[in-house]
C-alpha cells in the first residue's frame, strides 16, 4: 500500500445482503512511510498500542458468515484514532498505556488537520456513504463495531472474554448479551467493560449509530481469545449466531431466516 488518502479505508462486501454493517476502527498497524517509526520499537509497533490484534480477522470472518458489509481503517491509530473525535486530545496519542509516542507531541494545527483529512475523514465518509446508500435502497441496518482489548492493562488482569458497549440506546446490546448468555451461561460477558461511553470510546458508534437512531453495539474481544485462525472461527460463529438471535428479538426489524443458516454453513 502507498501513502495516499485513497488507501485510508477499505470497504469489503459493500453490497452484502445482511442487516448488519460491520466497522473496524483499529484494524491495521500500518504507519505510512512518511511518519517513519514514530520513535517506537518494532515490538511496540506490533503491539496493542498500534491496533487491535485479531479484530480485523474476526470482522472479516463475520462479514463472510453473515454476508455483511465491512468498513475498516487501514492506518494505525497511532497516526490518528478514527474512534475519537478528530479535534479531541485522544485523537492523536502521545501516551498509550505506558508508552510515550514522542513523535506525536506538540503537533501544530496544520499537521493535525492533514492527518484528519488524509486518514480520519475518508474512513467516516466511507461509513456515511455506505449507510446512505442502504437507506436509499430501504435496507434496515444494525451497526456493529468490532474491537479487541488486552488481557492485562497497566498490571491489572481483565477477566472478561468479551465486553459489550452501548451508546445512547442499550436495547440491541442488551439483546446481544442475552443471546450470548442463553447459549453459554458460563461465558464471562462484560457489560460496558473494559470501557464504556464514559471513557470516550464510542465516537464511531455515536456518529453513525446514535445519530441515525440505528440499533448499534460495540463488541470488544480479549485479544488472547482470537490469536489464531481456529480461535477466530470459533468466535465468529458464536457471534454470528448471537447477533442473529439478538436481531430477531429486536421487534421492529424483519426476520432474516437465512442469516443463522449462513453462519452455521460457514
Amino acid at each position: 500500500m502507498d501513502d495516499s488518502a485513497d488507501n485510508a479505508v477499505q470497504v469489503i462486501n459493500a453490497t452484502g445482503t445482511s442487516l448488519f454493517v460491520l466497522v473496524c476502527d483499529h484494524a491495521s498497524m500500518r504507519i505510512p512511510e512518511r511518519y517513519g517509526d514514530l520513535g517506537l520499537t518494532h515490538e511496540q509497533r506490533l503491539s496493542h498500542i498500534a491496533w487491535d490484534p485479531g479484530a480485523l480477522a474476526l470482522a472479516m470472518s463475520l462479514s463472510q458468515l453473515l454476508d455483511a458489509p465491512l468498513v475498516l481503517s487501514t492506518v494505525s491509530r497511532l497516526i490518528i484514532d478514527t474512534n475519537r473525535a478528530p479535534e479531541g486530545e485522544q485523537a492523536i496519542w502521545t501516551l498509550s498505556e505506558a508508552t510515550r509516542i514522542s513523535a506525536n507531541e506538540n503537533l501544530d494545527p496544520a499537521e493535525r488537520e492533514e492527518r484528519t483529512a488524509a486518514y480520519h475523514r475518508p474512513f467516516h465518509d466511507a461509513i456515511t456513504n455506505l449507510l446512505d446508500g442502504r437507506k436509499a435502497r430501504g435496507i434496515e441496518t444494525i451497526l456493529v463495531c468490532i474491537h479487541s482489548f488486552t488481557p492485562v492493562f497497566l498490571g491489572t488482569f481483565r477477566p472478561w472474554s468479551i465486553g459489550l458497549i452501548h451508546g445512547a440506546d442499550e436495547s440491541f446490546t442488551r439483546a446481544l448479551q442475552q443471546a450470548l448468555l442463553a447459549a453459554e451461561p458460563e461465558l464471562d460477558v462484560g457489560w460496558n467493560e473494559p470501557y464504556s461511553a464514559a471513557n470516550g470510546v464510542t465516537y464511531t458508534l455515536e456518529r453513525h449509530g446514535d445519530a441515525r437512531e440505528l440499533p448499534a453495539t460495540m463488541i470488544e474481544i480479549r485479544n488472547d481469545e482470537i490469536r489464531g485462525p481456529e480461535d477466530v472461527a470459533r468466535w465468529a460463529e458464536r457471534l454470528a449466531t448471537a447477533l442473529d438471535l439478538a436481531r430477531q428479538s429486536y421487534s421492529h426489524l424483519p426476520v432474516d431466516d437465512g442469516a443463522a443458516d449462513r453462519a452455521k454453513a460457514g
